[in-house]
């Protein structure tokens, strides 16, 4: 692909909003392995706590590294993660794309996430605002930075057994 400043940003909008649609249905679907194909070695995956922009510095519910997301997929497959036996139900709406920032072959796209999780029967729903830092490369997107806030993120969480 080429430098996404070329691209006219109606296309540009639909593209990332393809891909970013495309990677709810994989996370939907448990096809875990698909969603760590989706990623930059590099890429970190963040839930914060707290409204910050230096992550590292703060606590956040989750930062992961390519080491960290395939260990949280591991524990998925393997049914080693307690809250995930068994697996939850989810379905994801994503809306509201809106083009942040392009510089080069980066394109950074916030847009809103509802994602209605259903387990033993109950249904719970979580929203949130979503920032996704996107690489172009030959192959299509790739993630190199996604950042949910969940809107009850400071607040009292159970746990989910899932990735947002």
């Amino acid at each position: 692909m080429s430098e996404m400043n070329t691209i006219d940003n109606e296309n540009l909008l639909w593209q990332v909003t393809q891909f970013i649609w495309h990677e709810a249905a994989i996370l939907d679907a448990k096809e875990y392995d698909a969603w760590l194909d989706l990623w930059q070695p590099e890429g970190l995956y963040i839930i914060p706590i707290e409204d910050a922009d230096d992550y590292a510095a703060v606590l956040n519910l989750c930062y992961d590294d390519d080491k960290m997301r395939r260990d949280r997929i591991k524990r998925f497959q393997d049914g080693f993660s307690i809250s995930s036996a068994p697996p939850a139900v989810t379905v994801r709406t994503l809306s509201r794309f809106v083009i942040d920032a392009v510089d080069g072959n980066t394109v950074v796209v916030s847009c809103a996430e509802h994602l209605v999780e259903d387990k033993f029967g109950r249904q719970r729903i979580w929203a949130a605002n979503v920032r996704y830092t996107l690489t172009s490369t030959d192959t299509g997107f790739r993630l190199q930075e996604k950042v949910v806030r969940l809107l009850n993120a400071d607040g009292v969480l159970n746990s989910f057994s899932y990735l947002f």
